[in-house]
């Protein structure tokens, strides 16, 4: 249960355009911007990342950037934010067999080298402490260049912001994600409640 009730949509009339960014990406205003509401500036400076970091004028894929935003949130064990971010992928292109395929990324025909690489960098990225190493980001730049590199970091950090706040606050998960997470997550330890501490999260595992 959550440790914070969340607030109705309309408490806050003034959030209704940025609430409207949330209801793009996922198709519903989430439990973790209802909660954060209490102080409406936080909700409008979170949207105004959001659009910055999600934008479509990007030269990383809207669909893959929600796929990175899953990985890095794998790594912080964040399970509302790990469904969440595979429901946006699905909204913003990705296709049901590549989301089904989540698990074998580094062995399916669905992901490209060049994919599994920023996959992997997601996952380091994301973890505690860091995993970035000098290896690594020689392996991404054979494939991303700095200006991706940079977009592909930042779709991370953001969801390192929200992976603190819906673990933190035991954010309750709405419908659609939690029986997406029970279709496709389940079988890698995945249970929709709070951070999972015996999954494991090394780079290449398939249970990360």
């Amino acid at each position: 249960m959550a440790h914070l009730s969340p607030l109705s949509e309309d408490a806050s009339p003034e959030l209704k355009d940025d609430f409207a960014v949330f209801v793009n990406i996922l198709g519903f205003v989430p439990n973790s911007l209802l909660t954060m509401q209490r102080r409406p500036k936080i909700v409008k400076g979170f949207a105004e990342l959001t659009k910055a970091v999600m934008a479509p004028d990007g030269t990383v894929d809207m669909g893959f950037k929600r796929l990175l935003a899953h990985f890095a949130s794998r790594a912080a064990g964040c399970q509302y934010c790990e469904a969440h971010s595979l429901i946006a992928a699905g909204l913003h292109g990705v296709s049901n067999d590549k989301i089904q395929a989540i698990w074998e990324y580094q062995t399916s025909s669905l992901y490209t080298e060049a994919e599994r690489v920023a996959l992997d960098y997601a996952l380091a990225a994301g973890s505690v402490p860091n995993q970035v190493d000098d290896t690594l980001m020689a392996r991404m730049k054979q494939h991303w260049d700095d200006d991706q590199i940079v977009e592909i970091l930042a779709a991370v950090s953001l969801y390192g912001f929200l992976n603190r706040w819906n673990d933190s606050m035991a954010t309750d998960l709405e419908a659609s994600p939690k029986a997406l997470g029970e279709k496709v997550l389940k079988k890698g330890g995945w249970t929709g409640g709070k951070h999972n501490t015996s999954r494991s999260r090394k780079k290449g595992s398939s249970s990360c």
